[in-house]
C-alpha cells in the first residue's frame, strides 16, 4: 500500500513539474482586417480586381469571433487606386456567469 501511495505521489509531482515546464505564449487578443474602397478614377482591370465592398470587414470578424466582436479602431489609407479601409478589433471574453452557467455545463 506504501508503494502504491508513493507512486501516486510521484507521478503526481511528475506531472506538476513538467507543466511548470512549458514556456508563456503571449496571445494577442485583436486582430485585423482590411478592405478596398474604390474612389475616383479607377482603370477597369483594377476595379474588377479590387471590387470589395468595405462591409466586408465586420463580415470577416464576425466569422472569425464566436462571440461578440468589439471594433477598436478604424482607419482610412489612400491607395493607388482606391482607399484602403483597415480595422482593428477584438472578440468578446468569454464569461461564465449565473446566467449562463447552464451553457457550461449542458451540452
Amino acid at each position: 500500500m506504501r508503494h502504491l501511495f508513493a507512486l501516486g505521489l510521484l507521478s503526481i509531482l511528475g506531472a506538476s513539474l513538467t507543466g511548470s515546464c512549458t514556456p508563456f505564449i503571449p496571445v494577442k487578443g485583436d486582430f485585423g482586417t482590411s478592405a478596398l474602397k474604390p474612389t475616383g478614377n479607377i482603370p477597369p482591370e483594377f476595379a474588377e480586381f479590387n471590387n470589395y465592398d468595405p462591409g466586408v470587414n465586420a463580415l470577416i470578424a464576425d466569422q472569425i469571433c464566436a462571440t461578440a466582436y468589439v471594433p477598436l479602431d478604424d482607419k482610412s489609407l489612400r491607395a493607388s487606386p482606391g482607399e484602403l479601409i483597415a480595422g482593428e478589433g477584438r472578440c468578446r471574453r468569454y464569461e461564465v456567469t449565473v446566467h449562463n452557467i447552464e451553457e457550461v455545463f449542458l451540452p
